[in-house]
């Protein structure tokens, strides 16, 4: 197994410098406008952005790959964050901020699509648990060096974009001289949101609110921190204890989650979610203990998304496994989208505290929606294994983690993801048959 993981070490490394560039631009942004006395409502805006330019982007890159396959479509997502960081530094205008947001969340989903589809291609159906796994845990490494570059480098300058445009640059290199060969092409995975809504609506309610949380805090917690008197420092330690102890708490989330009642899990962790939140709005303690309870925090929110993952799957046909991925990707992203942009305007007509009082009302509601005795079990799926997969739970993922996803046949993600391919390429033959045939047609 070992071996089999050195193999990806070159797509590692790429998304270690990818995510460790993208956790510093998150915060450097929400702690520059916050410095220049820009409205909570932009920086949330902002942070809405780039969640709705990942999920745009699903659409885009499988269409990106498709034309010009993988390696080109990743340099250019690449290519396209590069810029669009240096662009910040030359203008200051929030609007142009914002559309910046957005390009680069379309082209970052591209770039995660392109690595995890080499993974799926790669790996065999008995490593996939494991090299998913790891790529996890490089996502959230790379989450925690982004913030621990601001205990480093407190001052805030545009010395931070340069080193965000520098992992861009970067991340190409392993990737432009892996000497593996690029997987076939791939094509959305469809939708079925009416069979979804009706199948699985306590685990699709856990992924819109633990979307709504994540894109809060990754947006806002910054904010909150300097507001409450944190050093630019300890900011980045505040961000980046939530993340490691998100990170810790997935092994024993998935022991438990394996042997105990998913859905009574969920509701637990919502209850303490909702407990630690309200205690964090409060406010009134020193910053030891804020840091003690944002890894409490962290321990919480971080698992409820695997949660609500695993929770579907023991619901879903292995045939639909491929478009639930997509439909989950769909419902994180929109709540992850509106998770800043609420908790922002809380926080600029209440104060910053209503961050937490935001993240509490949302736990709230899966303590009263996710309830064992609400879900009826009628849609089991007996063949399903107890499986928990770790997730970053940060949208940094793309519809193609399912085909890493050993639960899901190998065969079913060829079926439902290159249909369209064969299609066209079919298209093609016969158009070129019938030119064939007409040239031969006497006039």
């Amino acid at each position: 197994m070992p071996r089999a993981l050195t193999a990806f070490s070159s797509l590692y490394f790429a998304t270690l410098l990818m995510l460790l560039g993208s956790g510093l631009l998150s915060t450097y942004l929400g702690l520059t406008l916050a410095a220049n006395g820009v409205s909570e409502l932009w920086i949330g805006l902002l942070m809405t952005g780039y969640y709705g330019g990942l999920v745009m982007g699903a659409s885009v890159g499988h269409r990106l790959i498709a034309r010009v396959g993988h390696i080109r479509a990743f340099v250019a997502g690449a290519g396209l964050v590069t810029a669009s960081v240096l662009c910040h530094a030359l203008f200051e205008n929030v609007i142009v901020w914002l559309g910046l947001r957005v390009l680069v969340g379309m082209a970052m989903m591209c770039q995660f699509m392109v690595l995890e589809s080499w993974l799926n291609e790669q790996s065999e159906s008995h490593q996939r648990g494991m090299v998913f796994a790891s790529y996890m845990v490089v996502t959230y490494l790379g989450l925690v060096l982004g913030q621990v570059v601001f205990a480093i480098k407190p001052e805030l300058s545009l010395d931070h974009l340069l080193y965000v445009a520098m992992c861009f640059s970067l991340c190409l290199v392993p990737v432009a001289t892996t000497r593996q060969i690029h997987p076939a092409p791939l094509r959305p995975a469809p939708l079925k949101a009416r069979l979804f809504l009706q199948r699985i609506p306590q685990a699709l309610t856990t992924i819109g609110v633990a979307g709504l949380m994540m894109g809060a805090f990754y947006g806002m917690a910054p904010v909150y921190a300097k507001s409450v008197g944190l050093p630019t420092s300890e900011i980045g330690m505040f961000m980046a204890v939530t993340i490691c102890a998100g990170l810790a708490a997935q092994w024993p989330a998935g022991w438990l989650s394996d042997r105990i009642d998913r859905s009574q899990l969920i509701q637990v962790s919502a209850m303490v979610l909702t407990a630690v939140s309200v205690v964090m709005a409060i406010g009134l303690m020193p910053a030891g203990g804020l840091i003690f309870m944002t890894a409490i925090f962290g321990l919480m929110v971080f698992t409820l998304y695997p949660m609500a993952v695993a929770l579907a799957n023991d619901h879903v046909e292995p045939d639909d496994r491929v478009p639930l991925s997509a439909m989950l990707l769909v419902t994180f992203g929109l709540g992850a989208s509106v998770g800043p942009l609420v908790s922002s305007g809380l926080m600029k007509w209440l104060g910053p505290g209503m961050l937490y009082v935001f993240m509490a009302a949302c736990s709230a509601i899966l303590v009263f929606r996710v309830r064992s005795a609400a879900v009826t079990g009628d849609h089991l799926v007996e063949s399903a294994p107890l499986q928990f997969m770790p997730a970053a739970g940060n949208l940094a993922s793309s519809p193609l983690a399912a085909a890493i996803d050993p639960r899901v046949e190998e065969s079913a993600v060829i079926e439902q993801m290159q249909d369209e391919v064969v299609v066209e390429e079919s298209a093609a033959a016969d158009s070129g048959l019938d030119a064939d045939q007409d040239d031969h047609r006497p006039g």
